[in-house]
């Protein structure tokens, strides 16, 4: 196998023009993936219970129940497998190339059915729209390895960045999670009070699951590798509802914008990844949009907020009074 071109660059270029087909197919395969957690995990806050995880070599569900018995499903962006692996200590590889969705679909199936696993899902993807079924897509057939291996690099750093952002917040906040159906990585942190009703209309996306997932105040950040309104990879950051002034706060790097389409701020990958201190420049970003939407959204901030986390070093509490 062609080892990739930027092997360990901490935050290596991604642009996806370069990788588009592969990047379509990844989100598909990640889907059904997903989709497998989600069939056998019981539900949780915000759909938490669905989303992947950065691991040191790729992606992973972690464990997902069925019956009495455990497995998991990996990517490795390394050696280029799908890992299938069970509490019984069976293992089933799948190499990650370039196949259609519906050959990936069915090996996957294949793998769990072989282990006696045996799920079935909704083969519709979610928050595309026009979407075709898993099993009847002979298409995206693309993968890069090359490419693959570079977003997975973009995810670690980010994963990073993120969970150091997170330990700053003392509210309610999720875990530093990957969405297969935006197909993107997020941390979100919660004022404590519930959120108008969301409009739903997502598509390919039932509204009870919107709705639940926005059932309360949030600000929201990650990063996502690009398309459609967004030409290129970015990191974005929003808050739900929209407090009053957010869209023209002030934010920090200069090359961060509101995108009116997106209605959420937008800072290019490339002025992360070119800065002379990319995690810097990236907290920058996540704190100043965090700061405005705390700030004109009337979050209790004293009650919520602590200083960043240090590794080996206890959460001071505060001395009383």
């Amino acid at each position: 196998m062609t080892p990739p071109a930027q092997p360990h660059a901490t935050w290596p270029e991604l642009p996806l023009a370069r990788w588009q087909e592969t990047c379509a197919a990844l989100h598909l395969w990640t889907q059904i993936v997903g989709k497998i957690r989600l069939k056998l995990t019981p539900w949780l806050n915000h759909s938490w219970h669905v989303a992947l995880y950065v691991t040191t070599r790729g992606l992973t569900t972690s464990p997902i129940p069925h019956g009495r018995r455990t497995f998991s499903i990996d990517f490795d962006f390394i050696d280029h497998r799908l890992l299938v692996a069970t509490d019984h200590g069976e293992v089933r590889a799948l190499d990650l190339a370039p196949r259609s969705v519906a050959q990936f679909y069915r090996a996957v199936m294949a793998m769990l059915d072989d282990l006696g696993l045996s799920v079935r899902i909704n083969q519709i993807p979610n928050e595309i729209p026009g979407a075709v079924p898993f099993g009847d897509d002979a298409g995206h057939a693309s993968y890069d390895p090359d490419f693959a291996h570079r977003f997975w690099r973009v995810l670690l750093s980010s994963d990073r960045v993120l969970k150091q952002f997170r330990t700053g917040f003392i509210g309610k906040c999720s875990p530093v999670h990957f969405f297969w159906g935006s197909f993107d990585l997020a941390v979100t942190r919660f004022s404590g009070r519930t959120a108008p009703l969301h409009p739903g209309g997502v598509p390919n996306l039932p509204d009870t699951v919107a709705c639940e997932a926005y059932s309360h105040e949030v600000s929201s950040a990650g990063f996502w590798p690009g398309g459609g309104a967004v030409s290129d990879a970015a990191f974005y950051s929003y808050a739900y509802p929209e407090p009053s002034g957010f869209r023209t706060a002030r934010i920090a790097p200069s090359a961060a914008y509101f995108h009116e389409a997106l209605g959420e701020f937008v800072l290019p990958y490339d002025a992360v990844r070119l800065s002379p201190d990319p995690e810097a420049t990236l907290l920058s970003f996540l704190q100043s949009t965090y700061d405005a939407a705390a700030t004109m959204g009337n979050w209790d901030r004293a009650r919520l907020e602590c200083p960043f986390g240090r590794p080996a070093v206890p959460r001071p509490l505060p001395q009383p009074k």
